[in-house]
């Protein structure tokens, strides 16, 4: 198996590219793949708290499936003070980062993806 860090920059709602990313997740984590994940840019809302899209399909539904894995998700604070995300507002289990955090995720993994 190999180590994967993922990228997500892509919101819930506005396209499936947030839900491809955590359907892919959540399939290499079955697989036996060890995750880091950082989300950056408007990616970071998939881990906002208390979201009710009504119709849409909740992304939180498969980020606790990842969290409940354990797997080491950061989301970018500089994003989130761009965008008006306080941290109070972010789900349990996910950390807030820099970029730093998501080079090193990259460089200490064996493959990694963006979305």
């Amino acid at each position: 198996m190999v180590s994967i860090a993922v990228g997500l920059g892509s919101p819930a709602y506005t396209s499936e590219r947030a839900f491809t990313a955590l359907n892919f997740m959540h399939t290499a984590i079955m697989e036996g793949h060890e995750l880091k994940v950082f989300l950056f840019e408007d990616g970071i809302f998939v881990a906002k708290k208390g979201q009710d899209p009504g119709n849409f399909a909740n992304p939180l539904l498969w980020l606790d499936k990842v969290i409940e894995a354990g797997v080491e998700i950061k989301y970018c604070g500089t994003c989130a003070k761009e965008r008006n995300l306080p941290e109070e507002e972010v789900v349990d289990g996910v950390r807030k980062g820099t970029m730093a955090d998501f080079v090193g995720m990259i460089a200490s993994s064996d493959r990694s993806v963006i979305f």
